[in-house]
C-alpha cells in the first residue's frame, strides 16, 4: 500500500482529512517536538480506532509535513507512490490526474 493510500484509507475510516487530523493533533498539543509516536497512536487508537500502521501514517505527517522520501516514488511495487508530496486535504479535492 503506498503512503498516500494509507492517507486516503484513514479518510474513508475516520471522515476526515490528514489535514484534519493534523489539525486537531496540533490543538491537542500533540505536533510539538519530543511528543513521543506511541502518545499520538495512542489517540489516534482511542478516538478513530486507527491501528498501528495507519496511526505511524500520520505520525509521519504530524512530524515532517507532507513530504515523504523519494524512495517509492516511481518504483515499482505495492508501496510506490506517485510523487513526494502528499495530498492532505482530501480524496475529492485530490488534483485530476493523481491516483485517488
Amino acid at each position: 500500500m503506498s503512503f498516500q493510500a494509507y492517507l486516503d484509507a484513514i479518510e474513508v475510516k475516520t471522515g476526515l482529512t490528514p489535514r484534519q487530523l493534523l489539525e486537531r493533533a496540533t490543538a491537542r498539543g500533540l505536533a510539538t517536538p519530543g511528543t513521543k509516536a506511541g502518545e499520538i497512536v495512542a489517540w489516534l487508537k482511542e478516538d478513530y480506532d486507527l491501528g498501528r500502521g495507519h496511526a505511524m501514517a500520520l505520525v509521519h505527517v504530524i512530524r515532517n509535513g507532507a513530504t515523504i522520501s523519494e524512495k517509492h516514488v516511481g518504483a515499482d511495487g505495492a508501496h510506490r507512490d506517485e510523487s513526494a508530496e502528499l495530498w492532505l486535504d482530501g480524496r475529492a479535492t485530490r488534483p485530476a490526474g493523481e491516483a485517488p
